[in-house]
């Protein structure tokens, strides 16, 4: 990790503690139905979730009166099971994985939203296919995903669909969001990869892949799904979110203040109140991709209706059950709580 001035590093934790300090003070007498919330997230240090990390850094769910049982999961699809399987209240996950339950008639409904963009870009290895041209090249494979049935599985089983192959077309291998993807791809293991930053800034910087779509930015977004794609939220059973109403309105509470905080901050601010693994590579690179995804992230945490269309749009292509599947979209999120949450705090 390149080394930085003492003064400046000393300047972030004086500004992170303040901040938390604040936030601690400020905790509500209200009572929740549910203090102690267990939350599963498929990869706790990727860019995807980074508003998780910024509430939690900031001290916002203490001060809603949250004590957070936070697990990590290698991907979206791990974390999913846990909820699923009821080792976990809430998931920090995908938006798409709603829409792919509901079709399987497991109500799950989002409450706040963290990326108004897919934090996912896909790259090629370089010298692996250097003639790469389309998805097409992918035939027969091997690519690296978060996990099998995350959202970045989904990302490139997209783009294999628009280059007119079936999404089984190719190896798929779950190699997790942080050191192991990077491992897999020096170590020859991956002929492409589909995952988040700051693993995919770092492995672009180091000249080890070629980027060739990108859900990152506004303008790759729009390149590859025709506009903005809810992406990761917080999303819960149904009946969780029916008979905990406070402690829903308290997490939202806590990330929407995490969004706006976030609006203004610097990337060093950013960094500065994020924990430890976060920094634990080099700093630069982090900064960078820092820089490149803050725009990406929701003003507001809320679902804007067309981003839902977009992402079912999507999941039909992908998943024959949920293409046969009859739903209310409506039913998949609910923008009350970040709605209630911006009144309270966007001021």
């Amino acid at each position: 990790m390149l080394n930085f001035r003492r003064s400046a590093f000393f300047a972030l934790v004086a500004l992170a503690g303040g901040l938390v300090a604040s936030a601690r003070a400020a905790t509500p007498s209200i009572a929740l139905e549910k203090p102690s919330v267990r939350l599963a997230v498929g990869g706790k240090v990727g860019f995807f979730y980074l508003p998780l990390s910024v509430a939690e850094g900031l001290g916002y769910f203490t001060a809603e009166g949250l004590e957070m049982e936070i697990s990590d999961f290698a991907g979206g699809a791990k974390a999913l099971q846990a909820l699923v399987g009821g080792s976990a209240d809430v998931v920090s996950g995908a938006y798409e994985h709603t829409i792919q339950m509901r079709a399987k008639n497991i109500p799950l409904r989002a409450f706040v939203l963290q990326g108004a963009y897919a934090d996912i870009a896909l790259g090629v290895v370089k010298g692996k296919i250097p003639n790469y041209r389309s998805a097409a090249d992918l035939q027969g494979r091997r690519v690296g995903v978060s996990a099998p049935g995350s959202a970045t599985h989904f990302f490139v089983m997209h783009q294999l669909i628009r280059a007119g192959l079936k999404p089984e077309s190719i190896q798929v291998i779950g190699v997790g969001q942080s050191a192991g993807a990077v491992a897999a791809v020096r170590h020859g293991n991956l002929d492409a990869l589909s995952s988040v930053d700051p693993v995919m800034t770092e492995l672009e910087l180091g000249g080890l892949v070629q980027i060739v779509a990108d859900g990152r930015t506004l303008e790759g977004s729009q390149a590859v799904y025709g506009g903005s794609f809810p992406a990761g939220c917080l999303y819960a059973t149904e009946k969780f979110v029916a008979a905990n109403p406070r402690t829903v309105q308290a997490l939202a509470n806590a990330m929407v203040r995490a969004l706006i905080w976030m609006k203004t901050a610097t990337p060093e601010q950013v960094l500065g109140v994020l924990p430890p693994p976060f920094a634990s590579g080099n700093r630069e690179v982090v900064l960078a991709a820092i820089k490149k995804t803050l725009p990406g992230y929701s003003r507001d945490g809320q679902i804007p209706r067309e981003g839902a269309e977009t992402v079912l749009k999507i999941q039909s292509e992908i998943d024959p059950t949920v293409r046969a599947a009859k739903f209310n979209l409506a039913d998949t999120y609910d923008n009350a709580f970040a709605q209630k949450a911006v009144a309270l705090y966007g001021k």
